[in-house]
């Protein structure tokens, strides 16, 4: 899709902008895909709301009570009978040990009042009252937008670690408790992440850098746009982000039409295009890759596939995280990797190897023999 609207360019966008420009090509990248990542949440949004409201509803006209730990429940056998015995097992645990409503309610008075105190002499400019402003500065938007984006992320981890306690038999107490040392450690350690990265790297936060932190590049445009409209867009961008956000919800939806084993061959399309559209290939690369290993694994041996997948997908994820320190030592020691790989364009690749050709060529006349990249090259360069 890139280069087809870099052709537009003087007719669709502004020739001479930088390729950091919102109202360029960067635009597009990033608004498709965030009008993607749109499509695909509020299709499972409104997915899981109208399962949890089907099944009060059923449950509550056939007089069925909500199964609850330590007591009786009015279930049939036969729906019993569906769940294996590790599910079972799973729920009982799981809702054994919940975390007292008393406790959530004065958490939430507690927090919310401290956030009201602190945060405008954190963030000097920023009133308490500025949420609901309809008028209001791009940066005191800004930064009401990243804070209530952490807070959602931070929520959002939590309901996955539920999930997770929920498979491996832990208590949803602990899970919380680890929550809140976890989220307390990350004040501490994220700033001198952030740190690190900002002084190694000189180029930190661009586009074509090696760390372009693109989600940042995201929700700080999506603020833009909440703040300037959608007189922000480049040209045709919004009509582009209405199909796209209209494709998302289709596949979904024809991922589930087509049933639990058909459905697993079709990528979901904010891992498949959504992210992929503005962070680079490799992400795509990646999954595409790891189903490919799954599928293999499932023809092969089943069983143990369903067991282990999550411990090796888990252990990918990590060591992929973790090479980021040793990148950043090598970094901050001056290393340079020794070759390096790029994926050029037909065209690209032409001028790439005639320029390197004309550059050998004036080598061997002028008696410098030597590769392009090498010292002697480097100087009639």
């Amino acid at each position: 899709m890139w280069p087809l609207i870099e052709k537009r360019k003087g007719d669709w966008y502004p020739a001479g902008l930088p390729t950091s420009n919102m109202h360029g090509l960067q635009g597009y990248k990033v608004f498709i895909a965030i009008a993607m990542t749109l499509g695909n949440g509020l299709y499972n949004c409104f997915k899981v709301f109208s399962r949890t409201i089907t099944g009060l509803f059923r449950q509550v006209r056939g007089n069925q009570a909500i199964p609850v730990a330590n007591q009786p429940t009015t279930l049939d056998v036969s729906n019993r009978l569906s769940y294996s015995y590790d599910d079972q097992c799973r729920t009982q645990i799981f809702l054994k040990d919940q975390i007292p409503i008393w406790f959530s309610v004065a958490g939430y008075v507690t927090i919310a009042v401290i956030s009201t105190i602190l945060l405008p002499h954190l963030f000097r400019g920023l009133k308490w009252f500025t949420w609901w402003s309809p008028c209001r500065p791009r940066p005191r938007g800004m930064w009401c937008d990243e804070l209530m984006m952490d807070i959602v992320l931070t929520a959002s981890d939590l309901m996955q670690d539920f999930k997770t306690g929920y498979l491996t038999l832990a208590s949803p107490r602990s899970m919380f408790i680890s929550q809140v040392i976890g989220t307390a450690m990350g004040c501490i350690i994220s700033p001198c992440v952030f740190w690190l990265f900002f002084e190694v790297f000189d180029d930190f936060g661009l586009p074509d850098s090696q760390y372009p932190a693109p989600f940042a590049i995201v929700y700080r445009n999506m603020v833009i746009l909440g703040v300037q409209g959608f007189s922000a867009l480049p040209k045709n961008c919004l009509s582009l982000c209405y199909g796209f956000f209209a494709a998302a919800i289709l596949i979904n939806f024809i991922k589930d039409m087509m049933g639990k084993k058909l459905g697993s061959l079709v990528p979901l399309p904010i891992m498949a295009m959504a992210i992929p559209f503005h962070i680079g290939p490799y992400f795509a690369i990646d999954m595409c890759t790891g189903s490919l290993i799954l599928f293999v694994w499932e023809k092969l041996n089943k069983g143990k596939a369903d067991a282990f997948v999550p411990a090796v997908a888990s252990g990918l994820i990590c060591g992929d995280g973790i090479w980021t320190w040793p990148s950043s030592i090598l970094a901050l020691a001056g290393v340079k990797p020794p070759i390096c790989m790029k994926f050029l364009s037909r065209a690209t690749n032409t001028k790439v190897t005639r320029s390197d050709s004309s550059i050998i060529y004036g080598s061997f006349h002028t008696g410098q023999v030597g590769y392009p990249g090498t010292q002697g090259l480097q100087s009639q360069q």
